[in-house]
């Protein structure tokens, strides 16, 4: 009796990333004295200046958003080389004056990742290096979301041979191409990280092009069939001026 031999992707994995969304307790922080405010917004400053440093030395990248909808009020985005970093942003955060004004909304951990069902990637590759260690646009707009491939009955991504896969994803691919331009997309893998399978961020200028490409998107057998995605998040980046504003601050 012959059984099914998996054919699992080969992956090449790049920076950690840590989607750390927080509520804002707008009461508390609009009631507090201008001091107790000015001085966690100066700790605050600082943070984000260590965040900065950490980029120009090419060892990570971040992005602030105001979050729509009830969801969040602010998104801390932050890319590093691993997982230990990610703790030390995580608790640097949550050890300063501002965290005392802000409670957790949701939070996934997730690695950038490159797939390929038919061989190995070459990390070498000029084209691969800055797909795997990605610069946050410091500008526009953010759409997050989490994803699963199905495993239900005959539509198992899973038992599918690595052929069939990757003529799915190509066609996939093709789709995502159209918008290359408007949309930038950096795709994570969470198996056995966190509680889906991938994170999907799109970064774009446009927040109606998100609504468009994931649309469009959803007509490929591939989401038609096999795509589960979880909540999704939008927000807009936050330069230091505009979170100054947001927080009453400037």
């Amino acid at each position: 009796m012959g059984g099914h031999v998996p054919e699992p992707t080969f992956t090449l994995e790049g920076w950690h990333i840590l989607h750390d969304f927080r509520h804002l307790d707008y009461p508390a922080w609009f009631s507090a004295s201008e001091e107790e405010r000015r001085t966690a917004w100066a700790e605050l400053l600082g943070i984000l200046k260590e965040w900065e440093a950490v980029e120009a030395e090419g060892k990570g990248s971040f992005g602030v958003y105001q979050v729509v909808t009830h969801k969040a009020d602010l998104l801390f985005l932050n890319l590093r080389e691993d997982l230990e970093a990610l703790l030390q942003v995580e608790a640097r955060l949550n050890r300063s004056l501002f965290a005392h004004y802000l409670s957790p909304a949701y939070g996934f951990y997730s690695v950038v990742e490159l797939g390929s069902q038919t061989g190995p990637l070459d990390p070498e590759a000029p084209y691969v290096k800055p797909r795997l260690t990605p610069r946050v646009p410091k500008e526009g707009y953010v759409c997050f979301y989490p994803m699963n491939k199905r495993r239900e009955g005959q539509d198992n991504w899973y038992l599918l041979p690595a052929k069939e896969r990757a003529e799915l994803m190509k066609a996939h691919g093709e789709t995502g191409r159209k918008y290359q331009g408007k949309v930038l997309q950096v795709i994570s893998g969470s198996q056995g990280l966190d509680d889906w399978e991938w994170g999907v961020d799109l970064f774009s200028q446009d927040p109606i092009q998100f609504k468009k490409i994931v649309y469009e998107m959803r007509f490929d057998e591939v989401s038609a069939r096999f795509g589960e995605f979880g909540p999704f998040y939008v927000g807009q980046y936050l330069s230091p001026e505009a979170l100054a504003r947001f927080l009453g601050v400037e």
